[in-house]
């Protein structure tokens, strides 16, 4: 496995090695040893979702707050999606700014999105279906997010706007500079390994 480096600190790439032969291919998805060695997280993945979309969703920003924090580790199983991670602690020197990738299942590349960021995708392809580990469980009652199309945040989705699937909860989320909670750079959010 390699871990290839992205603008925003903590936000890696982890891009497989993959074995083809006459019988197609094979490859390790996870490895938990792999996983420490390289990005150098103390995290552990307690839940696995997955999600179907179509052409034109867009699914995002969304977070979960303390002590309820999470993070993420993402991929494609079918078809495309533009993946992005957008840094909402306050007093990081990266603050609004977003990391956006292609994850396919062509290129079975991973996204690590760090507590501390809202992660949201667009999906590219006439469907996708999404995997993703989280580090800590859901709590509905934690649950956070920054609107998709912010200004601010200058996120190209790369789908037409007229084009765009949203659930209605997503179509109402508030920008960044008018939320009422966000991360705090200054405090470590694994200090407490425990599951919450």
């Amino acid at each position: 496995m390699e871990i290839i480096k992205t603008n925003i600190e903590g936000v890696v790439l982890l891009e497989p090695r993959i074995f083809y032969d006459d019988r197609g291919y094979f490859f390790e998805s996870f490895s938990e040893k792999d996983f420490h060695n390289l990005v150098c997280c103390n995290t552990r993945f307690v839940q696995d979702n997955e999600s179907r979309s179509s052409y034109g969703v867009v699914r995002g920003l969304h977070f979960q707050k303390p002590p309820f924090a999470q993070s993420k580790l993402v991929r494609v199983i079918q078809g495309a999606v533009l993946d992005v991670a957008v840094d909402i602690r306050k007093g990081s020197p990266t603050f609004g700014q977003h990391v956006a990738v292609e994850l396919s299942e062509e290129n079975h590349r991973q996204l690590f999105i760090p507590r501390g960021f809202a992660h949201g995708f667009s999906v590219l392809t006439p469907e996708v279906l999404f995997q993703y580990k989280c580090d800590n469980f859901y709590a509905p009652q934690s649950e956070g997010a920054i609107a998709w199309d912010d200004p601010d945040l200058n996120i190209d989705w790369r789908i037409l706007t007229n084009q765009v699937i949203l659930s209605e909860k997503d179509k109402h989320h508030t920008r960044l500079k008018d939320a009422e909670w966000l991360f705090d750079a200054n405090t470590d959010y694994y200090a407490n390994p425990e599951i919450k």
